[in-house]
């Protein structure tokens, strides 16, 4: 790898944290964490939780569930704010 496209590798992912971490991205990111997390740990540990019947294991699957939707949104965010700057590779790739 060239120096000049690590370089422009590192900066791309240095304002993609930055945009990732701005505050109106993260708290985006967990209402739709808690909202479609909670519905996913109800459909797929709800008899579970209602039984009684629940193991460590299970709580750490719990706990990925609610990163899932985080990741996603972040994701989602960060890109739509990359592609609208003209700064994506998607934009880059339409002209």
């Amino acid at each position: 790898m060239q120096g000049g496209k690590l370089h422009a590798t590192l900066a791309d992912m240095t304002e993609w944290m930055k945009l990732a971490l701005r505050r109106d991205i993260v708290r985006r990111s967990r209402k739709v964490a808690l909202i479609v997390g909670t519905i996913l740990v109800g459909i797929n540990y709800g008899d579970r939780i209602f039984g009684g019947d629940i193991a460590v294991l299970d709580g750490c699957k719990m706990v990925l569930t609610y990163c899932v939707p985080y990741c996603v949104s972040t994701y989602a965010a960060v890109s739509a704010i990359r592609e609208a700057s003209g700064r994506s590779p998607a934009a880059s790739e339409a002209s």
